[in-house]
């Protein structure tokens, strides 16, 4: 086995510290993720080191005669090295006290056995431990066979005493291309979400999203162990129908899977983009379960369901995040998300792009959820979505792609034209920027002599 550390940092810090806890009678191991991304032939871009033998002040000592260390907790026995992505911890035994995640009464113990310390953690793939020094891989729960067959299995009883661990386990069936195994189903049916801190379960969401390979795993996951019922407006997509001319691949449900497939294959890298447009394509039918219904013709329709999805969306991410930005930025592209196709088929001019560019704020953030929606129609073909690429290609024309129109004439400019603050600014500052997305006027010079007219008018 070979663990593949690009940064020589790393490595170097790797090898000192294996070596000096040895030398001092201890074994330092590779743990965790890192050692699962080695096995799966992933560069490790951080370091997960648990050290044996040594009583926390020896390991303090021992590190710190190298490197600048941050004690995370003193019963935790958690050291970090500044400046590089790299913890050492001493094996540690754990009693569950209280709810949640945070429930639990901790006491470092360096005289633990890697199977001992292994039990607690959450699935057999982030329990295998690896020496560098002499290349021996320790795998007490045949991880390593899971992770070859692709299976997701917990490590122990001991999992159920965390719930924050199913979660976890959404986003690495979507990362990693796991199945579930039946029983780890089953006995995430019997955990409920007591205790849990909304950003902590903001956080597995995001590894979700921006993370996620094949996210519609992560989604099945969440039905399969019944988690869904803890975000009723996804568990209202499930056998909401769709008319089948349009969605040939069944309900909203189904339709939602394949969208945030499609949003995985293509996104950019810059993790606030991909946040914002992922929950934009998670969100984008939320509308749909309430405004869904059959015409007299018989066909299901979902009338101005973009509309409806603002409420539950806000809904939705205000139970993960206090992160009001995050909402304000994914509600217009939800409630939006047709406007590339219907701008397209009306022919839109310049004011109608300006006025979208002004209400979702980026117009290319909106292409890519409108794109993702129209690919998430298998087995209906893809075209490549032409009415994005329009719209991106016109946008791009008047510089509204990336950013909303900003408003030209300001207060201060009708100051400059000789006129008192007061009510009536809103009115004429309205008007101008009414005129600005029309195309009246480009520039200062214009806005103001556009203003001076209405004020002559006046």
């Amino acid at each position: 086995m070979e663990v593949r550390i690009e940064d020589p940092r790393l490595r170097d810090a790797l090898d000192r510290i294996c070596r000096s806890v040895a030398a001092a009678g201890g074994r330092a191991l590779l743990v965790g993720g890192t050692v699962r991304d080695a096995l799966l032939d992933l560069p490790a871009e951080d370091l997960d080191i648990e050290a044996y033998g040594l009583e926390p002040e020896s390991l303090r000592a021992v590190l710190g005669e190298h490197f600048e260390l941050d004690l995370v907790g003193q019963s935790f026995g958690v050291l970090k090295i500044r400046r590089l992505d790299v913890d050492v911890s001493i094996p540690r035994r754990e009693s569950k006290r209280g709810l949640g995640h945070k429930g639990f009464e901790v006491h470092s113990d360096p005289g633990l056995t890697v199977a001992e310390a292994a039990e607690r953690r959450d699935f057999t793939i982030n329990a295998i431990a690896f020496d560098p020094l002499s290349g021996e891989v320790l795998d007490p729960f045949d991880g390593r066979r899971d992770l070859e067959a692709r299976l997701l299995k917990h490590v122990s009883a001991k999992f159920a005493e965390d719930p924050l661990r199913v979660l976890r386990g959404m986003h690495f069936v979507a990362r990693f291309g796991l199945r579930a195994d039946p029983d780890t189903v089953e006995l995430c049916r019997r955990i409920a979400p007591e205790g849990l801190a909304r950003e902590r379960v903001f956080d597995e969401w995001k590894k979700l999203i921006l993370l996620g390979r094949e996210i519609s795993r992560g989604l099945d996951f969440l039905r399969a162990t019944g988690w869904v019922a803890h975000t009723p407006e996804l568990e209202a997509l499930i056998d909401c129908p769709q008319d089948p001319e349009w969605h040939p691949e069944g309900d909203v449900w189904i339709h939602t899977s394949h969208v945030m497939d499609a949003f995985a294959r293509e996104r950019v890298g810059e993790d606030w983009e991909d946040l914002v447009v992922g929950f934009g394509c998670l969100c984008h039918d939320l509308g749909k379960p309430a405004t869904t219904s059959h015409d007299e013709d018989g066909r299901i329709r979902s009338k101005s369901h973009e509309e409806a999805g603002e409420e539950p969306t806000r809904a939705f991410l205000r139970r993960m995040t206090s992160q009001s930005k995050l909402a304000d930025e994914v509600v217009p592209l939800v409630r939006e998300h047709l406007k590339p196709t219907a701008l397209l088929n009306a022919g839109a001019g310049p004011s109608a792009i300006r006025r979208l560019a002004r209400r979702v704020g980026r117009i290319d953030r909106l292409v890519r959820v409108a794109r993702a929606d129209h690919a998430g129609r298998p087995p209906k073909p893809f075209d490549g979505f032409p009415a994005g690429d329009w719209l991106l290609e016109r946008a791009r024309e008047l510089e509204v792609a990336a950013n909303k129109p900003q408003p030209i004439v300001m207060g201060r400019h009708l100051i400059q034209l000789g006129l008192e603050p007061g009510r009536h600014f809103k009115e004429l500052l309205e008007a101008c920027l009414e005129a600005q997305l029309d195309g009246v006027f480009s520039d200062l010079g214009g806005g103001l002599e556009f203003a001076r007219g209405l004020l002559g008018a006046s």
